[in-house]
């Protein structure tokens, strides 16, 4: 079986994936890949050429530092090995293109991958426990806010996971017991979410106009809508320990803000 050895001073995904992308244009070669991750000096370097002259195999090589791809090629050169340098063409032409020099940091594209991922999942577990789905996972989350119907929650929550922070939502219905996890969860991830009656109503009004329902609805009623966020503040009042914030004439945006903000000792924006 021949083999391909992919060198790298980060973690070389990059290039295995261009190697496989290439490969596909082979059919069903029998080829192994095998990543040499993490070479950042000489000696590495010398020790990772050595490995592939002994299997006779080709090497495949993305080494932002400079130094250390020429060292790349000409011990490769020196070994009769057939090596190929993935990224420092492409540095060079960029750098003449864009009229400045790479910055010769090894990882940064794994970082932004790492990153990316990071808020993925952070946008799946979001989606998940939406709207009280899923409470056994609220141990889970970074932050669970609560809130009544319409108070923000789920734009609030979705806004919050592109940032990459698990959010759950839970939401607060009088008559109905909020679910027992909710006070199994450490106090400073929770944050209450407060509206003015006042523009609740407007909201939820807006809300049966879209979906051509009644206005005679009770949701939208103002007596009621009252009496909702009176139980909100007084549920509020038996948690001491949670974050309370007034949504009310807050964008998404500047409320996102102010929980991050008021709650820095336990994440940073």
């Amino acid at each position: 079986m021949k083999k391909i050895y992919v060198l790298s001073d980060s973690t070389g995904e990059t290039a295995e994936r261009v190697v496989r992308a290439a490969l596909s244009q082979f059919g069903g070669s029998d080829v192994r890949i095998v990543r040499l991750a993490k070479v950042c000096n000489q000696q590495e370097v010398q020790q990772a050429v050595a490995t592939v002259t002994a299997d006779e195999g080709l090497l495949v090589y993305t080494l932002v530092d400079s130094s250390l791809a020429v060292a790349v090629h000409t011990i490769a050169e020196e070994h009769g090995l057939m090596a190929f340098d993935l990224l420092s063409p492409l540095l060079h032409s960029l750098s003449i293109f864009l009229g400045t020099v790479a910055q010769s940091t090894p990882g940064l594209l794994h970082q932004i991958d790492t990153d990316y991922f990071r808020r993925m999942e952070a946008v799946n577990f979001t989606v998940k426990h939406d709207d009280g789905q899923e409470n056994r996972g609220l141990v889970k989350a970074d932050l669970v806010l609560v809130g009544v119907s319409r108070s923000s929650k789920t734009p609030l929550s979705m806004y919050l996971a592109n940032k990459g922070y698990k959010v759950a939502n839970v939401p607060l219905v009088k008559g109905i017991d909020p679910p027992e996890e909710l006070e199994a969860i450490d106090p400073a991830k929770v944050v209450g979410l407060l509206i003015s009656p006042k523009r609740l109503v407007e909201i939820r009004t807006s809300r049966l106009v879209n979906m051509g329902q009644s206005m005679k609805n009770s949701y939208a009623d103002y007596e009621k809508v009252e009496d909702e966020i009176a139980f909100c503040r007084q549920y509020y009042r038996r948690h001491p320990g949670w974050l309370i914030i007034d949504v009310t004439c807050k964008s998404v945006e500047e409320s996102a803000s102010e929980i991050l903000r008021r709650l820095v000792g336990q994440f940073s924006e």
